[in-house]
């Protein structure tokens, strides 16, 4: 049995899912159409290379604090069953590794091909015994190829704020995960406080925008500020949330509210 069959028998995955990318990966699977804009999947492959970096530099580090956050807040333990849905280079991913160790399982899912590619590559660079249950997947947020109520926690990294359909996203993720079971989702806080905005569209015009500049990606990351304004309010991530099933959800603030965390229990 190949890696890929192997890693997808472990999740129960359908063979028709699998697509095996080159040696060494591990697992990137899905043939299923994405359903999103091809401006911003080709977007996410092309920041690919230099995303992590940039993350490092915008936020000076704390990206990984607010990333250990969430999965704390997903109440993911030894041994679960777990998904990092939208998971671009793998961060949270291999942070759920730690959690649910050799025993537990995890599913990284994302649209970027090329994003998945630098997550396996870390995965072979940063081994550690738990990461070998990490399966990287090419599929669709919105068509999520997993049976109902499967997961014990599923976390989402900056990635609900960019799918076209945030309700039918919510009604995912409470169809795979199990009864009791928490998401934890981090983004981007669309502030009800007009401070909070003005110091957020600062950073973005005078901080974000000239980094990544400097890595000709200047255009790449002008569409921050518009998927902000559109994004929901913490409000309306917790109304989105009770609406899609969930028994509870509670928004915080974190990073100085220029962040925000969803916590979701089905």
């Amino acid at each position: 049995m190949s890696i890929g069959a192997a890693a997808a028998a472990h999740l129960n995955l359908t063979p028709h899912c699998l697509l095996r990318l080159r040696p060494k990966t591990k697992v990137l699977a899905g043939n299923r159409p994405v359903k999103c804009t091809m401006e911003r999947q080709a977007l996410f492959n092309r920041i690919a290379p230099v995303y992590d970096n940039l993350n490092d530099l915008l936020s000076l580090g704390q990206h990984r604090v607010w990333k250990r956050m969430a999965v704390s807040w997903s109440g993911a333990k030894e041994g679960d069953c777990v998904m990092d849905l939208c998971c671009g280079s793998g961060d949270l991913a291999f942070l759920l590794s730690q959690k649910v160790g050799s025993q537990g399982k995890v599913a990284g899912l994302d649209f970027s091909k090329e994003q998945l590619f630098i997550a396996a590559s870390r995965q072979d660079l940063l081994w550690k015994d738990s990461y070998k249950n990490i399966v990287w997947i090419e599929g669709d947020a919105l068509e999520l190829p997993f049976p109902d109520s499967y997961f014990d926690a599923i976390t989402v990294g900056y990635g609900l704020r960019n799918l076209v359909d945030r309700n039918k996203a919510m009604k995912g993720m409470f169809r795979v995960l199990k009864p009791g079971a928490r998401v934890s989702i981090l983004d981007f806080n669309k502030s009800s406080q007009q401070f909070t905005s003005t110091v957020q569209e600062w950073m973005i015009d005078n901080v974000v925008i000239p980094m990544a500049s400097r890595y000709g990606l200047a255009e790449e990351y002008t569409y921050l500020k518009s998927s902000i304004r559109e994004f929901l309010t913490g409000k309306e991530l917790e109304k989105l949330a009770l609406e899609a099933g969930f028994s509870d959800a509670k928004h915080y603030e974190i990073g100085g509210g220029l962040m925000g965390n969803l916590v979701a229990t089905r």
